[in-house]
């Protein structure tokens, strides 16, 4: 699919998989705007020419109906927020952060792309972003499986309703970005060195691989209504 003169929108594409998908769409010669909570990470965009960011939180709907009137016609929307809660053994697990979980991540994202609407074209398309936890039933991880399995349940009656336009989602495993920060460095590498022992592709992902898998879904113009799983083998692993 030629993304050229395609305008594509990036929620939540300031750092992570947000900002390695909109450096490549960018590369792709689609017109991209980007948007994030930072200002700080924002500017950062500054010297990529055409690429524009927009700071924006996705939990405020009037922001939200703001920004998209503001843009105008959309191709496609790929949503990216998200937050830092929700994961840590069920006994002691916070309920609250779960339910700070759920606002910061599905409940943002649904609001996202019902404030998008109005703008997007029939032919374009929307991709969330869930993650692996939702499948692959890892210990201390309820939490997170609740909030990314809620996105993953409504992407088929979400793909009926709002067809033509194409809905799909793309899970990633784990991911070596900024998400695990408040993981001390020490505990970070013996997971990361676990887990990579245990997958069968036998690395932990960078951004660029999860980004290149929504790329191909924006640009696969007869799916609609899945679930990609961009883990290595999560689902898989022993």
């Amino acid at each position: 699919m030629d993304l050229k003169g395609q305008r594509i929108i990036v929620m939540g594409g300031s750092s992570g998989i947000g900002r390695a998908t909109a450096e490549l769409l960018h590369q792709q010669g689609a017109e991209v705007v980007v948007t994030g909570r930072s200002a700080e990470k924002l500017t950062n965009f500054a010297a990529m020419g055409p690429l524009r960011a927009v700071q924006v939180d996705a939990t405020d709907r009037t922001a939200l109906d703001s920004l998209f009137a503001e843009i105008g016609p959309i191709d496609h929307l790929v949503v990216c927020v998200s937050g830092g809660e929700g994961a840590g053994p069920f006994a002691s697990l916070d309920l609250d952060a779960v339910r700070r979980a759920f606002a910061a991540k599905t409940f943002a994202q649904l609001e996202v792309v019902q404030a998008a609407l109005p703008t997007l074209r029939s032919s374009g398309s929307v991709t969330l972003i869930t993650a692996g936890s939702a499948q692959a039933a890892l210990p201390g991880t309820v939490g997170l499986a609740a909030v990314n399995g809620a996105l993953e349940a409504a992407i088929r009656p979400l793909a009926t309703e709002l067809a033509p336009v194409r809905v799909n989602a793309v899970s990633p495993g784990v991911v070596d970005t900024a998400w695990w920060g408040s993981m001390p460095p020490e505990q970070r590498s013996a997971f990361f060195a676990d887990l990579t022992s245990r997958l069968p592709l036998a690395h932990i992902a960078h951004p660029d691989e999860i980004a290149a898998t929504i790329m191909l879904l924006i640009g696969s113009t007869y799916v609609t209504g899945q679930v990609i799983a961009a883990d290595g083998g999560l689902h898989l692993a022993r």
